[in-house]
């Protein structure tokens, strides 16, 4: 089913979800089933609150609500780079629903390679030795959905936007999943999308951060009470301003990794 089909987000809310399989690799209990409703039907990700792993800096049972939090942002912004996410009851209690997206596997977004084997175009984040020493480089792609993606990890705080959270969808979209490190009231942006570093946000990308801000003094500001705290929501304004101020792809903070660990 098409990620943006509009028939999507009232069927992550009232579908009935039964669990075929599990995320192995993921670091919190993530499931993998269908969801369906009245004769419509869908492949969907869970994550119960229950299965969240404590953290030392971001409260406990609340990874879920904010992972619905930047679908919310991306959403009210126009950047249109999360799949439809909701929280609500499923087989294990509460948690994050969000629709499932087939991936174009012949699609390359984030990649680590030869330093001569960077592709035309793409844009280098950091410098590195592989196993046996040999050079090595991570790069990117420098496309429009990127761009945007980069510019709500800055808003959201993303902490976590590893290469392997960058999705190409089979339907020619771009999106990125796994948010439950997002929105902290401390800078904790860890990404892989780097590569504008001190450039000015593209016209279409300033465009959605206007519209963002825009939305937080309407309804928006409401919606996400119910997911983080005010000093969050606070924080989230703050970083809206700061980057309305000063257009430009932000530098690393140098209080903490840069890039998260493993990048992929």
């Amino acid at each position: 089913m098409d990620p943006r089909d509009p028939a999507v987000p009232g069927l992550l809310r009232r579908g009935r979800i039964d669990i075929t399989g599990r995320l192995v690799d993921a670091s919190n209990a993530t499931l993998f089933g269908t969801i369906a409703l009245d004769g419509v039907e869908a492949q969907c990700v869970y994550k119960p609150v229950r299965g969240e792993r404590p953290l030392w800096d971001f409260p406990d049972g609340t990874l879920a609500g904010r992972e619905v939090s930047a679908f919310l942002v991306s959403e009210a912004g126009g950047f249109d780079v999360v799949p439809p996410t909701v929280l609500r009851d499923g087989p294990f209690g509460p948690g994050m629903v969000q629709v499932w997206v087939d991936t174009d596997d012949e699609r390359e977004l984030v990649d680590v390679c030869a330093p001569g084997d960077v592709p035309h175009g793409w844009l280098g984040v950091l410098r590195a030795r592989g196993g046996r020493g040999e050079p090595a480089v991570l790069v990117h792609a420098d496309v429009p959905e990127l761009q945007s993606m980069a510019a709500l990890d800055v808003l959201t705080n993303n902490a976590d936007r590893k290469g392997g959270h960058v999705l190409a969808g089979v339907d020619g979209n771009v999106y990125g999943v796994d948010h439950g490190l997002c929105m902290h009231t401390e800078d904790k942006l860890r990404t892989v999308l780097w590569g504008w570093v001190g450039k000015r946000l593209p016209d279409q990308v300033l465009d959605k951060v206007e519209r963002l801000r825009a939305a937080l003094d309407a309804e928006l500001s409401d919606e996400l009470s119910e997911h983080i705290t005010r000093r969050e929501l606070r924080a989230l304004r703050r970083r809206v301003d700061r980057l309305l101020a000063d257009p430009c792809y932000p530098e690393p903070s140098g209080y903490g990794p840069a890039i998260p660990w493993p990048a992929f």
